[in-house]
């Protein structure tokens, strides 16, 4: 098929490949712009415009998608589709109907459970057990078009945000090519009665309260990692916790937060209930290190507090 491909992150990218390298003829490729990151802020290429720049695809950067020329540009590629994934734009409803089996988006998670910004990390932090992609067709609304096709895939008690990005984004992938080998396809309304929203995540939510039982916690640091990594505070400095496990219950009265005990070079930590083991930390302006590695330089001992 003759596509356009919209999308920026590596999520994005996974699926570009797999389109290319399932013969599709990609016309366009839109990204963000580029945006400036790291010490020196020099502007950084999104994913999926490397990609498109290694390919030889055609890439177009604009702002904002609301330009008529621009669109009529678009017109004239004739598309069969138009395929976006985690593009971070809006798409106005001059291009939703453009195409002629219109605007496919790739959403991480099983429609209408967690519409939104960030479902990946909703989905870990409401403890779910599975999750998935759907295939929707775009309209006007916030992810709320009919499905075409979906795809479950399971979260496994270690899962991180970021192994399980890595996992939809392989079954988003595969997802897309079947959808578009098999067009037309009859969309399924979605249920709104049924609907969840994953709203934006904020750093604030990146902060342990020791005070919530471990199982949530432990939800917490998979859910903030790799970014931004949830964090609490030690003797007065910022602790980020990369990698924990669940370790039980703890004595009775145990206050939230206070080490229990240092086993093995692995401090166990007590929270509102149950406690857990934390493997993996990272002091202020340090490298995320092995629970070992950490105490060597920085002890954590028996009766100390987190959180405070």
């Amino acid at each position: 098929m003759n596509l356009i491909f919209a999308g920026t992150p590596v999520f994005s990218a996974v699926a570009l490949a797999a389109l290319l390298d399932a013969g599709h003829r990609v016309s366009l490729v839109l990204t963000q712009p580029d945006r400036p990151a790291g010490r020196g802020l020099k502007p950084q290429y999104s994913a999926v415009k490397q990609l498109a720049l290694a390919r030889q695809l055609e890439l177009a950067q604009p702002p904002a998608l609301r330009d008529e020329a621009f669109i009529e540009r678009l017109r004239r590629l004739e598309p069969d589709a138009m395929v976006v994934a985690a593009y971070g734009l809006m798409i106005p409803p001059a291009l939703l109907a453009m195409p002629r089996l219109g605007c496919l988006n790739i959403h991480a998670s099983l429609l209408p459970r967690w519409r939104g910004a960030a479902p990946i990390q909703r989905a870990i932090l409401a403890g779910d057990r599975e999750t998935g992609v759907t295939i929707m067709q775009m309209d006007e609304g916030l992810d709320t078009g009919a499905m075409l096709l979906s795809t479950t895939v399971a979260i496994g008690a270690a899962d991180t945000a970021g192994t399980l990005h890595d996992k939809l984004a392989q079954a988003g992938a595969e997802l897309i090519v079947r959808v578009l080998h098999d067009a037309p396809r009859v969309p399924v309304p979605q249920n709104p009665a049924e609907a969840t929203y994953a709203a934006k995540l904020m750093k604030a939510e990146a902060v342990i309260d020791w005070t919530q039982t471990a199982d949530e916690i432990d939800r917490r640091i998979r859910a903030f990692t790799p970014v931004p990594g949830a964090s609490t505070r030690f003797a007065g400095q910022p602790l980020k916790i990369w990698r924990a496990e669940l370790a039980g219950a703890c004595p009775a009265g145990s206050v939230p937060g206070t080490v229990l005990q240092v086993e093995d070079g692995v401090p166990r930590v007590a929270a509102g209930t149950g406690s857990l083991r934390l493997l993996e930390l990272q002091r202020a302006g340090g490298k995320r290190v092995s629970a070992q590695a950490f105490l060597a330089g920085t002890p954590l001992p028996a009766g100390s507090r987190l959180g405070v």
